[in-house]
């Protein structure tokens, strides 16, 4: 999903529109941003457990949701999160790609808008497939 922020001369220098908000499924880097829009809503508030089981099995690989499903167990948290809550915000950019892999950022945003805290992901997606495959920590990219 790509957000652009655009004005028109009618609207004068300093109008917005609206954010539009754009993907494709053949996007990895598109997939994993409506997965962790999807999945971050159905883990906030009242969690729905059936649309978060459902969102897994459809946007992961199989062989990484049982290693998810290990890790979740001996951390007693959310693996897609690495964390027990759901985060505020979240925000995907393309980070690198090759040898049958596309790898994206994922910023997970915390606390509340005054001060407001982060975790970095490297979100490793199939090629053929676009399924994610594998979710890392990463540290913070440099001035982001």
């Amino acid at each position: 999903m790509r957000t652009r922020t655009t004005s028109t001369a009618s609207e004068g220098p300093d109008a917005t529109v609206p954010p539009v908000h754009e993907g494709s499924p053949s996007s990895a880097t598109d997939r994993v941003a409506a997965f962790y829009g999807a999945y971050v809503d159905a883990r906030s508030g009242t969690p729905d457990t059936v649309l978060a089981d459902a969102l897994r099995s459809h946007f992961l690989t199989g062989e990484f949701r049982d290693r998810l499903a290990a890790w979740e167990r001996g951390n007693d948290a959310d693996g897609v999160f690495l964390a027990q809550n759901a985060p505020r915000a979240w925000r995907v950019t393309y980070d690198n790609s090759g040898a049958g892999h596309t790898w994206t950022r994922v910023r997970l945003t915390w606390g509340d808008e005054k001060k407001p805290t982060y975790t970095h992901l490297s979100v490793q997606s199939d090629t053929s497939s676009k399924l994610i495959s594998d979710i890392k920590e990463v540290e913070a990219p440099a001035g982001g």
